[in-house]
């Protein structure tokens, strides 16, 4: 009777032991996914805002060029001219799209895992 008292106590004591372990490795993996998840989407958000960036600076090119045109012609009120007015508008869309991308990258960048949101109840 000892000596199967003796075998349960072993398997026992392991189960335990054997949960942790397996916990520690779900909560590593969901915490390694996560992560990686986390750095694809500020990957993302970093090339769509250098995307945006580069109109920007292609959209200040076309300002420039587009105001040498017209003093070229004579106009006297540039800032006034529908052409400028409409460049200025579309710049400033891309800038606050601009904005906003930075906005996402740092909200990104503070999500925690849902882990550490609701830590686990220790186990019965």
């Amino acid at each position: 009777m000892t000596e199967q008292h003796e075998q349960k106590s072993p398997d026992s004591e392991e189960q335990p032991t054997t949960d942790k372990i397996w916990g520690a490795t779900v909560k590593t993996w969901h915490t390694a996914t996560f992560r990686a998840n986390q750095y694809r989407k500020i990957v993302q958000k970093k090339i769509d805002l250098t995307s945006v960036h580069k109109k920007i600076s292609t959209a200040h090119t076309d300002l420039g060029k587009m105001i040498d045109d017209l003093h070229q012609d004579g106009v006297k009120s540039i800032m006034s001219n529908a052409e400028v007015q409409e460049m200025l508008e579309k710049l400033d869309g891309l800038r606050s799209a601009a904005a906003l991308l930075e906005e996402e990258v740092v909200a990104i960048k503070t999500e925690v895992p849902p882990e550490d949101e609701n830590p686990a109840e220790p186990s019965a």
